[in-house]
């Protein structure tokens, strides 16, 4: 049993970083050996499940920040706090708008199993800060590393702007250097100071931090396969954008980024066939995850 312990002791002893990336190994692996990854590197994703994910998305981020706000000065999690540098939610919300319109708070809704992932990210928060980290690592740093390849993909399947509409999630622009700012990042995080029970607990969050991710997924494809938009049937919710749409040409017809944002709208009321559509929008929320954690 000793040499065990021992074994065990040394394996831990490694920089959390590095623990982080072996703990999340088979999870990442799966993710990235799954058809949908395929798919989305072909460029076969559908808007109304991109729209989908962008609003599950805002939920998830509205409270990983507003916890890292709670945490800025706790030593257990400040090391890693760069809001200007990584915080999604500002970015979110500018995609949110370009897809729904101004009032796209009233558009859009949080599913269950989001709401799960929301409340244990508040638990996390306020009642072990220490875990925080994990969620704030394998969203930020996955984000990050593959934000750019996943943009160039977006931007060209659903034909959007060539100025970014549509697509601020991906974009960092308080990070000019990806490679230097993840190398920063992870030693912050390696320089955290925790005893071995704590680390452990640490690569546990980040596991369950990958299974909510996945909850959230299954729950948005039976939402999909149910023929709804964020708990609306998707053909009231487009009636509703049509009457938006009309309301707009009150004062005359759209030009230039406005027009484009309205044809995307009309674009996005097309007919829609659920499982298929949604295996292929999947491909998205796994590359997500399975890109960026192969680069971190």
């Amino acid at each position: 049993m000793q040499p065990s312990k021992t074994h065990s002791s040394e394996s831990m002893s490694k920089d959390l970083s590095e623990l982080m990336k072996e703990a999340t190994k088979e999870v990442h692996e799966q993710a990235e050996n799954t058809p949908f990854m395929m798919n989305f590197q072909k460029g076969q994703v559908s808007l109304h499940e991109f729209k989908l994910v962008a609003a599950s998305l805002y939920f998830i981020y509205s409270a990983l920040e507003e916890e890292s706000e709670r945490n800025k000065d706790n030593p257990v999690y400040a090391p890693v706090y760069f809001p200007a540098e990584l915080h999604r939610k500002a970015a979110l919300e500018q995609d949110l708008e370009y897809f729904y319109g101004r009032n796209w708070k009233e558009e859009i809704a949080c599913p269950q199993a989001t709401q799960k992932y929301v409340e244990r990210l508040h638990y996390v928060g306020k009642s072990q800060p220490e875990l925080l980290v994990a969620h704030a690592y394998t969203r930020y740093l996955g984000d990050l590393s593959g934000g750019q390849v996943l943009k160039k993909i977006a931007q060209k399947a659903l034909q959007l702007p060539s100025t970014g509409e549509g697509l601020a999630f991906f974009t960092f622009d308080g990070v000019s250097n990806a490679t230097k700012f993840k190398q920063l990042y992870r030693s912050r995080m390696n320089a955290l100071e925790m005893d071995l029970a704590t680390k452990k607990r640490v690569l546990e969050e980040a596991k369950k931090a990958f299974l909510l991710n996945i909850q959230v997924f299954e729950a948005l494809q039976e939402l999909v396969s149910k023929g709804q938009e964020n708990g609306h049937p998707v053909q009231l919710k487009a009636e509703l954008r049509t009457r938006n749409i009309n309301k707009s040409y009150e004062h005359g017809p759209a030009h230039g980024k406005e027009s484009e944002r309205i044809n995307r709208r009309h674009t996005d009321m097309m007919p829609i066939t659920p499982l298929v559509r949604w295996i292929l929008a999947l491909s998205f929320l796994a590359m997500t995850v399975a890109v960026g954690l192969f680069v971190m």
